[in-house]
């Protein structure tokens, strides 16, 4: 049996799914805003890793990763957020607040949100 893929609908998708992730984290980044907390860097990227939204509440930095998933199939936006996936956070997070010396606390906060029109979110505050 022959299988092929069309190269112009994959790369159709993986364009689609990158506006869909960049819609959720700027609706992520304006609800969390919305409730109080300062953006400080949208996508740090390091070596060790990747945090969609760096931010502050009061004298706490929030490391905020940002979940996205179309329906609840393989467990849901939240449950996405591996073990793995959350040591890559931290170890980025001290790496941030090393490079830019800071003493201040840290929390890491999910941002999960679900459904086709991005309608569903659930703000998980120190989920780990």
């Amino acid at each position: 049996m022959k299988f092929s893929i069309n190269n112009k609908n994959t790369k159709k998708y993986a364009r689609d799914n990158k506006n869909k992730g960049s819609k959720a984290e700027q609706l992520a980044c304006d609800y969390l805003q919305a409730a109080g907390l300062q953006l400080l860097e949208p996508n740090f990227f390091s070596r060790c890793g990747e945090i969609d939204l760096i931010m502050q509440e009061n004298d706490t930095l929030v490391f905020v990763e940002v979940r996205y998933r179309k329906n609840r199939n393989f467990g849901g936006a939240a449950a996405s957020v591996t073990f793995a996936k959350q040591q890559r956070i931290i170890k980025t997070a001290l790496y941030y607040q090393q490079q830019n010396r800071l003493q201040n606390t840290m929390r890491f906060d999910v941002i999960a949100i679900e459904g086709d029109d991005l309608a569903q979110i659930e703000w998980i505050k120190n989920a780990f």
